[in-house]
């Protein structure tokens, strides 16, 4: 099994930018879907982007799409996600997430959003306020 550490939250400016990293150990990092959820008080879960193994697919909520970027480094065994203009409604903890999975995009099989992630870090605050 993985074990997940984020890092990266902050409190920021709307309009301003972070970046999270995950870092992962205790198994094969290339064996494994990569997602981000987030979750504000009082709020259900939100899945909000997922990349593949090999990071050649990758997908977005709709929410963030065009301003959030997922990548990953499978040498450093670590996920990142570039945020760019944060709104303060998007004040929410940010959890790193793992599925054992070799998923790449297929026509059948379009979006990492359909898994259910099974490992995941403790979570890095994100505070976007003036």
């Amino acid at each position: 099994q993985v074990q997940l550490v984020e890092s990266g939250g902050a409190l920021v400016q709307p309009g301003g930018s972070l970046r999270l990293s995950c870092t992962a150990s205790g198994d094969t990092f290339d064996d494994y879907v990569m997602g981000w959820f987030r979750q504000a008080p009082g709020e259900e879960r939100e899945q909000v982007s997922c990349i593949s193994w090999n990071g050649v697919s990758a997908a977005h909520a709709d929410s963030v799409h065009g301003r959030f970027t997922i990548s990953r480094d499978n040498a450093k065994n670590a996920v990142y996600m570039e945020m760019d203009s944060l709104e303060p409604e998007e004040t929410a903890m940010y959890y790193c997430t793992a599925v054992k999975s070799r998923w790449t995009y297929t026509y059948s099989s379009p979006s990492c959003f359909r898994f259910t992630y099974t490992y995941w870090g403790h979570g890095t605050q994100v505070t976007v306020s003036s």
